[in-house]
């Protein structure tokens, strides 16, 4: 899909001064934004970004937008883990 945004003259012709290859840097902003939103995963960045896992991991770095980790996520890994050393230690 292209999606098309209309931008009044002058501020585009601003922001291309400015800002270099703006049509990615727009592109760029809003898959972090909706990363950030929990709209799209971390494949997802990697294919509409055309990105490696690695680079994927570097962009939303820099772009500040960290992994969906929440309390839940930490009970669950921690009973994962405490299952696992259940599991080592009966073998």
């Amino acid at each position: 899909m292209q999606i098309t945004i209309d931008i009044p003259d002058e501020i585009a012709q601003h922001l291309t001064q400015s800002i270099s290859d703006l049509p990615r840097r727009t592109l760029e902003s809003l898959v972090a934004q909706a990363y950030r939103d929990e709209l799209l995963t971390h494949a997802e960045v990697g294919r509409i970004l055309n990105l490696s896992r690695y680079d994927v991991d570097t962009f939303l770095h820099q772009a500040k937008a960290y992994l969906h980790y929440d309390e839940t996520d930490l009970e669950h890994d921690r009973a994962t883990i405490a299952q696992f050393r259940r599991e080592q230690s009966q073998s």
